[in-house]
């Protein structure tokens, strides 16, 4: 054994250290002469002088799991119409022909339907979550039929009004519509119908 005061060696029956007198104790001695030992807390910690890190319940996101049948019908209607929408804006939306050739410029001619961009981007973000999570990991504000109206709406009336002012103003001569402002123009129809034709039935009967 090993005295704990002063280091010196002892035999392994002696209860007293012959070099300072101190008590010895068997359970004291028998650490640093290779019994097992404990570790502290802070040995366990990624570096030293730090705690250990401890999961904290409820510090991260829910499970990711794209299931498709998360989706109601609506939702279904809304994304991929959505998704057609989003497309058709870097379609040829107006034409010009010029005798020699034709020219013809996108859907994103007109600068509010940037708005329809990202509002089209937003709503397939959150169709994706909608069908990647079972418990969404975020609160909305407003229920999500009224969100999917609102942002639905918002693009439909923004799609309407593109295709109807085109560049140059109404009837101006020479300027026709491609054929991505027709395929626009019905996706954003479309994507608003299965939240819109609810609201408008469910408002009149209420009157």
């Amino acid at each position: 054994m090993i005295c704990s005061q002063c280091g010196t060696n002892v035999a392994d029956d002696s209860t007293v250290c012959t070099q300072c007198g101190a008590n010895i104790s068997p359970a004291a001695s028998s650490g640093p002469a290779g019994g097992p030992s404990v570790l502290p807390p802070s040995a366990s910690a990624p570096f030293p002088g730090q705690p250990a890190a401890t999961p904290r319940p409820g510090s991260s996101l829910p499970p990711f799991s794209f299931d498709a049948k998360r989706w109601s019908r609506a939702e279904r209607i809304t994304g991929i119409a959505t998704l057609v929408l989003f497309i058709s804006l870097f379609l040829p939306w107006f034409t010009y022909n010029f005798g020699l050739g034709t020219v013809s410029v996108d859907g994103l001619w007109h600068g509010w339907m940037y708005l329809v961009l990202l509002l089209s981007l937003g709503i397939m973000a959150y169709l994706v979550a909608r069908a990647g999570f079972s418990e969404m990991p975020f609160k909305l504000p407003i229920a999500e039929a009224q969100l999917l109206l609102i942002a639905t709406g918002i693009n439909a009336v923004l799609s309407v009004l593109s295709f109807v002012f085109k560049p140059g103003g109404i009837g101006f001569s020479g300027i026709g519509w491609g054929f991505g402002a027709f395929v626009g123009l019905a996706a954003a129809v479309i994507a608003a119908a299965p939240t819109a034709v609810p609201a408008i039935q469910a408002r009149r009967a209420g009157h």
